[in-house]
């Protein structure tokens, strides 16, 4: 199994590279709610010398739900394990993990709704009781036999909290849900990205590529890789407003975050179906991406930014995705059609 699947008890102060992951919880920036809670949860686990209730995240990707994990390990002083559900193909396999836990380890899992029942049922006596059911023998002398295993914490992460089954949902005792992050929180993370690659970043630098990051962590930390070669390359190596607005150009993200294909989903709509409403599987197709895509990837930031709704019979584009795309004309010219 690949060690980017599963790694065993990671060691909580060693990186290979430059990670710009934050290693504590003072030094995640934004989600406060989240943090200040947490803070008090793992003292308070610490100071009893237990482990910390089961804990849920939802949200969308690239908020820091796997950060977050690993930094409730290393506040708690404990081991980390970490698997995606998909790897978890049959119950050995999750039986093989949880019987060889350590006292009070961090269990993440990644893509929690998409376990297999089979792992679920075993996960909730694992969960509850600290113990394992595994059957010896087969037919008419099968026997079901309990195993104890450490207490431990497992850490759940999901981007579809919906498809997550009441019976698991219940048995977390943390529930928290991510919200995409503010341009000021951004901005915040982007500094101190840059002082850790040791790149120096003017503040308004720094606030146009937090405007651009669809509030979400990992792509300003992209952004900001991408305009530290641009800076290396076409300027002083500082990076400055004209060099991020010269590389957003090249990289065709507008001053909304948007990316190409972002405005190849709103065009499409307007365009090929006369502003919506449309199918998610249809749009998918007239793109040329996968419907998971569209709806777990592209269509959370359109929704927020007020460019794109859902509704029951399909998705359709607002007034400011008409105005944002210069297409004032078309939409005039559409709502007269349907007029007639």
């Amino acid at each position: 199994m690949s060690e980017d699947i599963l790694r065993a008890a990671v060691p909580m102060d060693e990186d290979r590279d430059i990670n710009l992951r934050p290693k504590f919880l003072d030094d995640f920036l934004g989600q406060t709610k989240i943090k200040d809670n947490l803070g008090v949860f793992i003292k308070a686990a610490r100071e009893r010398s237990e482990s910390l209730d089961h804990l849920f995240l939802i949200g969308p990707p690239g908020l820091g739900k796997t950060t977050l994990a690993q930094i409730t390990a290393r506040e708690l002083g404990a081991d980390f394990k970490v698997t995606s559900a998909p790897a978890l193909d049959k119950p050995k396999d999750l039986a093989g993990i949880l019987s060889t836990i350590s006292e009070r380890t961090v269990f993440f899992i990644d893509e929690i709704h998409r376990l297999k029942p089979a792992i679920e049922e075993m996960l909730y006596i694992a969960m509850e009781d600290y113990e394992l059911d595994w059957v010896i023998g087969q037919g008419a002398a099968a026997r079901t036999v309990r195993i104890p295993i450490p207490s431990f914490t497992l850490v759940g992460a999901t981007t579809k909290a919906g498809m997550v089954s009441s019976p698991l949902i219940s048995r977390f005792g943390i529930v928290q849900r991510f919200d995409f992050y503010a341009c000021e929180e951004l901005a915040a993370i982007i500094r101190r990205s840059a002082a850790i690659l040791n790149i120096e970043v003017d503040d308004d630098a720094a606030s146009l590529m937090a405007d651009c990051s669809r509030g979400t962590p990992r792509v300003a930390n992209r952004i900001l890789r991408r305009m530290r070669d641009f800076a290396q390359i076409a300027g002083s190596g500082r990076i400055t407003k004209d060099i991020v607005s010269s590389g957003l150009d090249k990289l065709e993200i507008d001053f909304l975050g948007l990316e190409r294909y972002d405005r190849a989903i709103l065009r499409s709509i307007i365009e090929n179906f006369g502003g919506g409403p449309v199918g998610a599987e249809t749009l998918a197709i007239s793109i040329g991406e996968s419907a998971d895509t569209l709806e777990d990837y592209y269509e959370p930031y359109l929704i927020q930014s007020g460019l794109l709704q859902r509704t029951p019979r399909g998705r359709t584009v607002t007034e400011k995705a008409y105005t944002h795309l210069g297409l004032e004309g078309k939409r005039l010219h559409a709502d007269e059609r349907l007029l007639f």
